[in-house]
């Protein structure tokens, strides 16, 4: 300041100057307390009126000076030299400084140093790129944006970069709005280095009250102090409040021209749709693994850093799609490394992973049974640093790996695929089943989470090694039907040979269980209605009549089929059937049939059929009801079912086990429709000597 006066006065004893236009001057460290806090351009200005006055260039008249008309010019050209002079001497201060603080700022993480500036320096967004390259280059870009995603995917530095092409002037100062900042202009600098007036970023996650959005809404309507466009970049939107969000919808909807809203979330879902339909939304995907490694890759290249593509790899595989979590890791490594080449097993060591191979022999240990190696592979990881959940985990990827390989084949020349994982997985996707590997899949996932709440994770991790070592020695669901058959037919045909297995294609033996599926399930008897239903419909004949049912059980499925559920009810349940011929019924009504049974009866087969029937109520003692019939000879028929050879050879291998359904034999071919001798089931010993 001192400076800038003694240009402006051509003197140098400025302590004497104040405001007041030079009037009484007081000695050198007696300045008046409102004079040392004037304003700077106040001083600038009363400084130069009192040079041009003591120089004879002003005429003071009462109550302000007024320059003369002969140089009345001198005034805005010593102010512009002033100004221009005094921004020079600021420019060469603000550079000063900025070289002070990088200096003092010393190290920078690569997350940062290396963050993008542009849309092309971005990685795995190539939808959100085109996206607004082709917005900035037709000119039609949206007032709000939402971009979402996982961390570390580039959400806030998208938004950096939108607010830089948005307010981008040029290298020379001229140019506007452009999808590729140039980086070296005022406004590129300020936003990279975040510090520029216009573009101003929120935390939602610290500022959620709808009192710090109605500030953001007052400060919107003001213009623009520098830049083009005013930047709101709100991260973590999806913490702001609800009355924060109705406060924002207005003017989100309807905002000035100069002002552009960027909304940054990882959970979308919590933000309110009224919010997301004014605005632009943008998914930030994952980066996949091959994008990952060629970024590490550059990165390192550029730091003088050696590293091979599997320690990549590995790098890649932890990141899981996040840039930034892979860069914090890289730095890592470079730290345990000193500087020097990065190596896999420092790499396996800080991430606590476990080497591939040995996760393949520990794999192919659990599955041959070997318990005692599995647990001495178990310690061994354990003693090199890994967490048992990570070794479940790695046990859990590689046994997707290997279904995969063993379904799609072709999964095993995929780029991010090891030559050494390719071979051995390979070879040991064929020699396994996909019920072997589903059944490992199973009983890892459940381990894994049986481990996460264990007290010690090694001793749980143990529990899940001998459980899936037990595991491997029994068969598959389909080895026991193999088995089953096999045994059944040999018994039938060689009974040295019982341990000849039968393939699945063959057919199974004639046997009343032949088909039974047999679950660890309540029984359930199958309703009297189950019989009916399963019957296929009648169909009217051009007459518009059905045909005659043949049996008792066919016109009670025909009432069903005719909507007359209680009458068919008082038919299954209420009516012991004495005759039933084609035209003719008899039966002696139960206790809770109605006293006109026999008149419904009569007057619905006339409407159905066309035909006139006798029906008539006796005195005389008939069969069962249709349902108790239908229940004695399921259940006899489920006891037949239970004694067949194979289905006690299932009951043997899995106690407890119940019949659930029965299919075969219905028992229907069984019910008696009233007591004509024509119509009598079979003798008792006929429904037990289907068991053979």
């Amino acid at each position: 300041m001192r400076k800038l006066l003694a240009f402006c006065v051509g003197n140098t004893d400025i302590e004497r100057w104040e405001a007041g236009y030079g009037r009484n001057v007081r000695q050198p460290g007696q300045i008046r307390k409102e004079a040392a806090v004037t304003n700077c351009l106040r001083v600038v200005v009363q400084s130069l009126v009192v040079w041009l006055r003591n120089h004879g260039l002003f005429e003071v008249q009462n109550p302000r000076p007024v320059a003369k008309p002969a140089h009345r010019f001198w005034c805005p050209v010593l102010l512009f030299l002033a100004h221009h002079r005094g921004k020079g001497m600021n420019a060469q201060t603000d550079q000063a400084s900025q070289q002070q603080a990088h200096q003092q700022q010393g190290y920078q993480v690569l997350a940062r140093k290396y963050r993008p500036a542009t849309f092309r320096d971005l990685i795995g967004q190539e939808a959100l790129v085109r996206t607004l390259t082709n917005a900035f280059q037709t000119d039609r870009l949206h007032h709000a944006f939402v971009l979402t995603g996982v961390r570390g995917v580039g959400k806030t530095t998208s938004a950096r970069i939108i607010a830089k092409a948005l307010n981008c002037i040029g290298a020379d100062g001229q140019g506007g709005a452009t999808p590729d900042p140039c980086g070296v202009c005022a406004s590129c600098q300020d936003i990279a280095q975040d510090r520029h007036v216009d573009v101003m970023e929120m935390d939602a996650a610290s500022r959620t009250g709808v009192d710090d959005v109605r500030e953001l809404i007052e400060s919107v309507r003001y213009c623009p102090v520098s830049a083009r466009k005013k930047v709101y970049i709100i991260d973590e939107v999806h913490m702001l409040s609800k009355n924060a969000f109705n406060a924002l919808l207005k003017t989100l909807e309807e905002p000035p021209d100069h002002v552009v809203f960027i909304f940054a979330t990882t959970e979308i879902n919590k933000v309110p749709v009224t919010v997301l339909s004014r605005c632009q939304r943008f998914d930030l995907r994952r980066v996949t693994h091959d994008d990952l490694v060629s970024h590490f890759k550059m990165i390192l290249d550029k730091e003088s850093i050696a590293v091979d593509s599997d320690t990549l790899a590995l790098l890649a595989r932890a990141a899981d799609g996040s840039v930034r979590d892979g860069l914090s890791l890289v730095d890592q490594a470079i730290a345990l490394s000193g500087g020097a080449a990065i190596e896999q097993a420092q790499v396996r060591q800080m991430l606590g992973a476990t080497d591939r191979t040995r996760i393949f022999d520990l794999m192919e240990l659990l599955l041959e049974g070997d318990c005692a190696g599995a647990l001495d592979i178990l310690s061994d990881l354990y003693s090199a640093g890994a967490d048992p959940v990570v070794v479940i985990e790695d046990l859990l990827e590689l046994s997707h790996f290997l279904t995969r390989a063993r379904v799609t084949p072709d999964s095993l020349n995929a780029p991010a695929v090891p030559q050494a994982e390719r071979e051995r997985g390979g070879s040991m996707a064929q020699r396994l089943s996909l019920p072997v590997l589903a059944r490992v899949w199973q009983l890892l996932l459940k381990g894994l989470e049986e481990l996460r709440h264990a007290p010690r994770s090694l001793q749980a991790a143990e529990m899940i090694m001998v459980r899936l070592t037990h595991i491997s020695h029994l068969p598959t669901p389909e080895d026991i039907i193999k088995k089953l058959t096999g045994g059944d037919r040999s018994a039938a045909n060689a009974p040295s040979k019982k341990d000849e297995t039968i393939p699945l294609s063959a057919s199974p033996p004639p046997s009343v269980s032949s088909d039974v599926p047999v679950v660890s399930e309540s029984p359930s008897t199958p309703t009297p209605e189950a019989l009916p239903q399963s019957r296929s419909a009648l169909v009217r004949d051009a007459r518009g009549y059905y045909p005659v049912p043949s049996r008792f059980s066919d016109l009670v499925a025909l009432a069903r089929q005719e909507n007359e559920r209680i009458f068919a009810t008082w038919l299954a349940n209420d009516l012991h059937l004495v005759r039933y011929d084609p035209g003719v019924v008899e039966f002696n009504p139960g206790p809770n049939a109605p006293p006109d049974l026999a008149a419904r009866l009569q007057r619905h087969l006339q409407d159905w059929t066309g035909v006139e029937w006798s029906v008539r109520a006796v005195a005389q003692a008939g069969v069962e009801t249709l349902r108790q019939q239908e229940r004695d000879i399921a259940d006899r028929l489920d006891h037949a079912a239970m004694q067949d050879a194979m289905v006690q050879a299932v009951v043997t291998v899995f106690p407890g086990a119940k019949l659930v359904s029965r299919h075969g034999v219905a028992a229907e071919q069984f019910i008696r429709d009233g007591l004509d001798p024509n119509s009598d089931p079979p003798e008792p010993g006929v429904l037990e000597s289907l068991e053979a």
